[in-house]
């Protein structure tokens, strides 16, 4: 008999339904054979952010949720051996570890955790780096470097018996390749397993946008009870069968639209999404319904992985501010456009470098640009509205500056046009990142265990 195991994934980002991935562990729980849960709730400046919380505080740094997941499931995982992977260490993995081992030993429970480490550069060499880095990143701007590491480290954690991995900026995919490898025997060379895994892990990695969730458009594409989506488990066999399904009795849906969405989101070249396990080839990927809630997807190929990894720079020393007024009833459309040319008047005379971002929520936000271009066009055509509402965005360096400029938003209940309110300012550190390609040897994955 063909083995199949079954990767269940309960978060796509770090504030994704800790009750979702509650109900994903009983249905895993179920079910026969070996099972793994995994959890993303990394994307790339929560890591930078991880790492300022980590500066404050040594016993911090995690996902801040990380615990409101494992808590509920850890049980119910030890009990049916279901081994949970997840990239919720984030800049502290060892932080992590710590308080589940302190929460395991108060229950007196028996388990293996795992960190796997070496992802995070922050304190190498700056000489070692010199050559990968980009020569314009200032030092003191730098909060968090780290690379992208594949799955060795998890495959090794639980080929050597871990129940909880805790990782810090693994790849996305490569939460499901561990488990795959581990599972089912696979070689980390054998590309078109690999890639099999890879396309497993890419699907299963945003959680609920496999099943219905960042999909759903009334009347277009309707998705049932989306108040409780289920999450998504993928169904691996040996011979590299694969086939995507969710949990029972949950809200959401498995198609084969659902499927294609996500198997190209975010995906740049469909013939070779770059990854650090394999070369994903989905030139000739086909998806097909074989039962309800039930897509295989096959065609899959796989190509030797790069020789470089992608790393990410975070960086600080921005301040970002955002500040809101409304204005309500007849000729509100007409006030809210003529607050946001006094508003660029003023700019103009109290900080001409600054450009600021400034939008009528309903009437021109997504599509807006900094010159009002799209905004002066839509006015033009727009009919009266009775509800709008001006928003102001600024980034700069000066936080002073920053704030004197919101100041300005607060300023038009008095200095504006008629029955301005509900003013909201909010002022915070605004954190970018910066890519870059490391060659595949200088990073060495290494595990601790707690």
């Amino acid at each position: 008999m063909t083995k199949t195991i079954h990767i269940g994934c309960g978060a796509g980002f770090a504030n994704d339904r800790p009750d979702a991935a509650l109900r994903l562990a009983h249905d895993l729980a179920r079910l026969p054979g070996q099972r793994y849960l995994m959890l993303e709730l990394l994307a790339e400046r929560t890591l930078a952010e991880a790492q300022l919380r980590k500066r404050s505080d040594a016993q911090a740094g995690y996902s801040e949720r990380l615990f409101d997941f494992l808590e509920p499931m850890l049980d119910l995982c030890l009990d049916h051996r279901i081994p949970i992977i997840t990239n919720g260490g984030a800049a502290n993995p060892q932080a992590a570890a710590q308080r589940l081992r302190t929460l395991l030993d108060g229950g007196t429970r028996p388990a293996r955790i795992a960190c796997v480490l070496g992802d995070d550069l922050l304190h190498a060499d700056p000489a070692s780096l010199q050559a990968w880095l980009p020569a314009d990143l200032p030092v003191e701007r730098q909060v968090s470097i780290n690379v992208y590491t594949g799955a060795d480290g998890i495959a090794q954690a639980l080929a050597e018996g871990a129940d909880v991995v805790i990782c810090g900026r693994v790849a996305d995919p490569s939460l499901a390749v561990g488990p795959a490898r581990h599972g089912l025997g696979w070689a980390a060379d054998d590309w078109q397993k690999i890639a099999i895994a890879t396309a497993a892990g890419h699907l299963l990695e945003c959680c609920t946008q496999v099943t219905g969730g960042y999909f759903a458009h009334p009347g277009i594409k309707d998705v049932p009870d989306l108040a409780n989506l289920g999450c998504p488990i993928a169904e691996l066999s040996e011979d590299g069968r694969l086939v995507m399904t969710k949990t029972r009795d949950s809200g959401g849906l498995v198609t084969e639209r659902t499927v294609k969405e996500q198997l190209l989101y975010e995906v740049h070249d469909p013939r070779a999404y770059l990854t650090p396990d394999v070369v994903l080839d989905l030139g000739e990927a086909c998806v097909s319904q074989v039962g309800p809630d039930r897509v295989a997807i096959t065609g899959i190929q796989g190509h030797p992985q790069p020789a470089q990894l992608k790393g990410l720079v975070g960086l600080r020393g921005l301040w970002f501010g955002e500040a809101e007024i409304s204005y309500a009833g007849p000729g509100a459309l007409q006030r809210a456009a003529l607050a946001r040319e006094i508003l660029l008047q003023r700019f103009e005379t109290l900080a001409p470098q600054v450009r600021p971002w400034i939008d009528l929520s309903g009437v021109a936000s997504l599509f807006n640009d900094s010159r009002g271009e799209y905004l002066t066009q839509r006015l033009a055509h727009a009919a009266d509205l009775e509800d709008v509402r001006v928003r102001v965005g600024l980034i700069n360096p000066d936080r002073a500056l920053v704030n004197t400029l919101l100041a300005e938003v607060e300023s038009l209940y008095t200095n504006g046009p008629a029955g301005g309110g509900g003013v909201r300012r909010h002022l915070s550190e605004s954190i970018t990142t910066q890519g870059f390609l490391i060659a595949r040897g200088e990073i060495q994955t290494r595990l601790e265990w707690y």
